[in-house]
């Protein structure tokens, strides 16, 4: 029998009893042969969800910045938009400014030459600058020309060009320069007296002509000897600016006055505390009805601080010990008969080991 006879009758498989009886297998059913696995796409997991980014903040609206003003056109005057002005010399100038002509005998007229290299006939032009424009104005102020020169009572501009540093360091900010007070508002630049150029040959005058509240002070019976010309204003002050107050020219008030007054500087063994502090604090500046430009007489101005010393302290005290019947007459006697200074004469200051009290 065939092999697919046996098969049948035994139930088994075709291949089987081929197998067996040695004859090749039959190829196998479609059915029955192994499928050829097919690939799976892998499937990929599902990604995590992005973590939301926060929404940037919008961005504030940029704020407009104002618009630049204008530049106001150059002025003439102070060294820009002069390139049409020329120089014209000083010959030109006095044509018209005669009265001028005294310049030549000015200090600055002298000095320039040697100093600057500036002739004459250059002097003009090198404050006032280049004159062609304002020469051809001819007097006419309407004419744009007629301003195209530097006017020296505009400010110290001109002036602080070559006057810089040392005594004017701090002229900037100074009292006279926040209140107006320029350089021609004491000096006159085309024909001044001596070597500052003051406006007055007396230099204290030019100080008075705005400080005349002092006038009287240094009229009284003690004063600094200014009214003599022993010595002036600047000694003291300086007019242009100063890192103290009061426009002085020492650090302090006290070096001030130590300048001159050199034998009160110390420092002492025994140092009297108001003099140290502020020399003021007794004295008068400028004048004094006092001795001595005291501020009142001693012993008031003593007993002013010194009221409770072992001494009669209260000027009106009275004394019950001393003989008399008014009042007047039993005044304590070291009030009005006797002067602090007859007993403590080394008032500023002692070096004598016993001189705590400033005795003799």
């Amino acid at each position: 029998m065939t092999a697919a006879m046996i098969a049948a009758v035994a139930g088994m498989p075709r291949w089987a009893v081929s197998a067996e009886a040695g004859a090749e297998p039959d190829a196998l059913p479609a059915a029955e042969e192994p499928a050829t696995p097919v690939a799976t796409p892998a499937v990929e997991a599902p990604k995590p969800a992005e973590v939301a980014k926060p929404a940037e903040a919008p961005k504030p609206a940029e704020v407009a910045k104002p618009a630049e003003a204008p530049k106001p056109a150059a002025d003439a005057r102070h060294g820009e938009g002069e390139s049409k002005a020329e120089p014209v010399g000083a010959s030109t100038c006095l044509g018209c400014h005669a009265a001028r002509e005294d310049f030549r005998g000015n200090v600055h007229a002298k000095v320039w030459p040697k100093v600057k290299g500036i002739d004459f006939e250059h002097s003009c032009e090198a404050c006032h600058g280049n004159g062609s424009e304002h020469a051809g104005a001819a007097g006419d102020k309407a004419n744009p020309g007629y301003a195209t020169v530097k006017r020296a009572s505009e400010g110290s501009e001109a002036c602080m060009t070559c006057h810089k540093g040392r005594g004017r360091m701090h002229w900037e900010g100074s009292v006279h320069e926040t209140r107006g007070v320029g350089c021609t508002g004491c000096h006159s630049v085309h024909s001044g007296h001596g070597a500052k150029n003051l406006r007055t040959a007396d230099p204290k005058d030019v100080c008075l002509g705005c400080h005349q509240n002092l006038k009287g002070e240094l009229r009284r019976q003690s004063h600094h000897p200014i009214l003599e010309g022993r010595i002036t204003c600047g000694d003291c002050h300086n007019p242009h600016g100063s890192a103290g107050r009061k426009l002085l020219v020492g650090d302090s008030l006290n070096q001030t006055c130590f300048k001159c007054h050199a034998d009160k500087r110390g420092p002492f063994l025994w140092e009297h505390r108001p003099v140290s502090e502020d020399c003021t604090v007794c004295h008068l500046t400028h004048g004094s009805v006092h001795d001595k430009l005291l501020r009142q007489k001693s012993p008031i101005l003593c007993q002013s601080c010194h009221s409770g010393s072992r001494h009669p302290g209260t000027p009106n005290a009275v004394n019950p010990n001393t003989p008399g019947d008014s009042t007047y007459e039993r005044l304590r006697v070291q009030v009005y008969y006797r002067g602090c200074l007859n007993c403590h004469p080394t008032i500023h200051g002692s070096n004598h080991p016993a001189g705590n009290f400033y005795l003799r």
